[in-house]
């Protein structure tokens, strides 16, 4: 009993003593967290009477120490932290948090001798280790005393061997001193032993001045440097809005290097990055980078990747690579039908695009089961506008023969209008409705209807060969062939109108028509007549005035239309630009 009673007291003394521990570490959990909490009130007395007698209790309390080595320096007292420093160390001799604080409290005391020789001891008892040479030039750079801490640097290296031993400190330090040449050195030697480092790397280096990112570039294209450097200097043009100049030095990269996992993902991320540049050149070499990665990467990401990289491609105006990556991915069996489908489509586009005409029709009706046939419609469309372009109107009218959507029965206005068939467009147009095709379409359709509406004929091929003028772009000899059409019209049977068709594409086209813009347009003024195109021709004087700086005329014009058509619709137009005319309105 008496041996049971004697066992039970040591246990509870024990028990006892590891509670009173566990209060103890509580109390000074608490105590730093008081400390800190005063700290940021700004009180660093009362916090550094806090982190002092916690110490006193347990010496080598690091955040204890660490607090006091925030606040002593605010009240100018740092002297106050060596000797607890060099207690705690005397307790814990290996520690290197320790030792790191024993060299900033030297440093920040501005005793560089013993900063030294604390720092050499350190690196005689961890005789591999980088960590001495670290903090000893960190203590140094957080005094600016850069030269210093470089040779510690650089002796740290030559001390423990390898090019690319402390090469972060050594970059960082080259930052921090402005030196942004020797910085990208560093880094360079960082990225090619360890390229996980390259985001960090390309990160910090992004911030180079703009006067010093040539000599950036250089350092790291050096004929010397290893292909991962040369992908950070990829990189960085890209940042700097040099997409097409990193790529060429990503290609470069890959070319001296077999393709591995690492080349995967570098071109990934160079293919991500590029997403954030919204320039042709972007996206092009954003297309690029998915098209090498896409190489390299199993089914489906591969087809996925393909048909992603042919968008960018399209959107960067790169066509030949967009065809050539869309032809690989429309014949590939391993896609996916919904990849497959849109590289065939896009391919027609592209095709369309270049000029490939009879290419794009056989590939076309080759794809009755791979393409939708919403994606057949707008092909056929695109095909017709083609033709048309190139004057075709037989070979356009063909492409829509047997396509009976409200699209191709506009688009086959169009078509009868070119033919000088008037009554067959106004018929065409009618039906397919105000809302075939998007806005712009329905606009132009409807302005057309409003000019043959006042045409007092069923047919004019004069009309319809200088529409046709204009639909191919030649405005120059849409304005000749338009006025030679007008002629064939009576005073107030579509003349009027007509030559307003032909004074807008004038007033239009370069200085040289301007003049031949302000003859027809003086010419329906003069005209009059009870239509609409006196005052609209008015309204287009002005503004072709105003666009030549004659404000003066150009408010005459405006304020004559104003008395002489008082119902006009144009009226509205007609004072606002009449208020721009006067400064009232800024313009645009």
């Amino acid at each position: 009993m008496s041996r049971s009673r004697s066992g039970g007291g040591r246990g509870g003394l024990v028990l006892a003593v590891a509670l009173a521990l566990a209060g103890a570490v509580d109390l000074s959990a608490q105590a730093i967290g008081q400390g800190f909490e005063l700290e940021r009130a700004g009180r660093y007395g009362d916090a550094a009477a806090v982190y002092l007698t916690t110490l006193r209790a347990d010496p080598a309390n690091l955040a204890a120490l660490l607090g006091l080595e925030r606040v002593l320096p605010m009240l100018s007292r740092l002297s106050e932290l060596l000797p607890l420093v060099q207690r705690a160390r005397a307790r814990v001799p290996e520690s290197g948090v320790l030792r790191g604080l024993e060299l900033r409290v030297y440093a920040g005391l501005n005793e560089p001798d013993s900063l030294a020789a604390a720092a050499r001891r350190w690196a005689e008892a961890a005789p591999g280790s980088e960590a001495p040479y670290r903090e000893w030039a960190l203590a140094l750079a957080d005094r600016r005393v850069f030269d210093e801490a470089r040779r510690v640097l650089l002796s740290g290296r030559r001390t423990l061997g390898g090019d690319a031993t402390l090469a972060i400190e050594l970059a960082e330090l080259e930052q921090r001193a402005g030196n942004w040449e020797g910085a990208a050195r560093e880094w360079g030697r960082v990225v090619a032993r360890s390229p996980d480092q390259l985001p960090q790397a390309s990160s910090q280096l992004g911030d180079t001045p703009a006067a010093q990112r040539d000599r950036v570039v250089r350092a790291l294209t050096a004929p010397e440097v290893a292909p991962r450097t040369r992908r950070l200097a990829a990189e960085l043009l890209l940042g700097w809005g040099q997409p097409l100049e990193g790529w060429a030095l990503l290609e470069q990269s890959l070319a001296a290097t077999p393709p591995s996992a690492e080349t995967a993902g570098a071109l990934r991320r160079y293919a991500d990055l590029a997403g954030a540049v919204a320039t042709p050149a972007g996206h092009r070499v954003r297309g690029l980078a998915l098209g090498r990665w896409a190489d390299l990467v199993p089914s489906p990401l591969a087809e996925r990747a393909r048909a992603e990289a042919v968008r960018e491609l399209l959107d960067g105006g790169d066509r030949v690579g967009a065809r050539l990556a869309l032809e690989r991915l429309a014949g590939d069996t391993l896609a996916p039908p919904d990849a497959q489908a849109m590289a065939e489509a896009a391919l027609l586009e592209v095709l369309v695009a270049d000029g490939q005409l009879d290419a794009a029709e056989r590939r076309l009706a080759a794809s009755e089961r791979t393409l939708s046939g919403e994606d057949r419609g707008s092909l056929r469309l695109a095909l017709a506008r083609a033709h048309i372009a190139r004057g075709d109107l037989a070979r356009a009218a063909a492409v829509l023969d047997k396509d009976s959507s409200v699209a191709a029965i506009a688009q086959r206005g169009w078509i009868a209008l070119y033919r000088g068939d008037l009554r067959g467009a106004t018929d065409a147009f009618r039906v397919a409705g105000p809302y075939a095709g998007d806005r712009a379409s329905a606009t132009e359709r409807t302005a057309m209807m409003a000019l043959l509406q006042q045409v007092a004929a069923d047919t004019s091929p004069e009309l319809g060969t200088a529409l046709l003028f204009l639909a191919r772009g030649d405005s120059a000899g849409a304005v000749v062939a338009l006025r030679r059409a007008a002629a064939r019209f009576p005073p107030d049977g579509g003349r009027p109108d007509v030559l307003l068709l032909a004074g807008q594409v004038a007033a239009r086209l370069d200085s040289l028509h301007a003049a031949t813009a302000a003859a027809l347009f003086d010419e329906i003024a003069r005209a009059s007549g009870t239509g609409a195109a006196a005052p609209a021709a008015e309204l287009e004087w002005a503004r072709l005035l105003l666009r030549q700086g004659h404000a003066a005329e150009a408010a005459q014009r405006l304020e004559h239309l104003i008395l002489t058509y008082p119902g006009s619709a144009f009226v509205p137009e007609a004072r606002r630009e009449l208020e721009r005319a006067r400064g009232a309105i800024p313009r645009s």
